[in-house]
């Protein structure tokens, strides 16, 4: 069993869940982890190695988390977008309906 859910509805993923939060978190740790570990390649290049690749594994798990929540999220807009346009083309085309 996964720990983050894979599948979302459109209302679902709109929410705030717990997948939310642990993105929030693997976010900022990816960017400290990242920064300190570049900054320590050039004093101490194993420990900076080390930092670098647990900052790179926390921006493997934050895309884990919040990918498949995005994707719905863009999917359903992307169809909202389509049915727009095409009432906004019937508008400038003076249609009725």
């Amino acid at each position: 069993m996964s720990y983050f859910r894979k599948h979302w509805t459109p209302h679902e993923a709109d929410e705030w869940t717990k997948e939310d939060y642990w993105a929030m978190f693997f976010s900022t740790m990816s960017y400290l982890l990242l920064t300190l570990g570049l900054a320590f390649c050039f004093l101490y290049p194993l420990l900076g190695i080390g930092i670098t690749g647990a900052g790179l594994l926390c921006v493997w798990l934050m895309f884990i988390a919040i990918d498949p929540k995005l994707k719905t999220i863009s999917a359903d807009y992307e169809s909202k977008q389509k049915e727009y346009l095409k009432a906004l083309d019937k508008i400038m085309k003076w249609e009725e309906g």
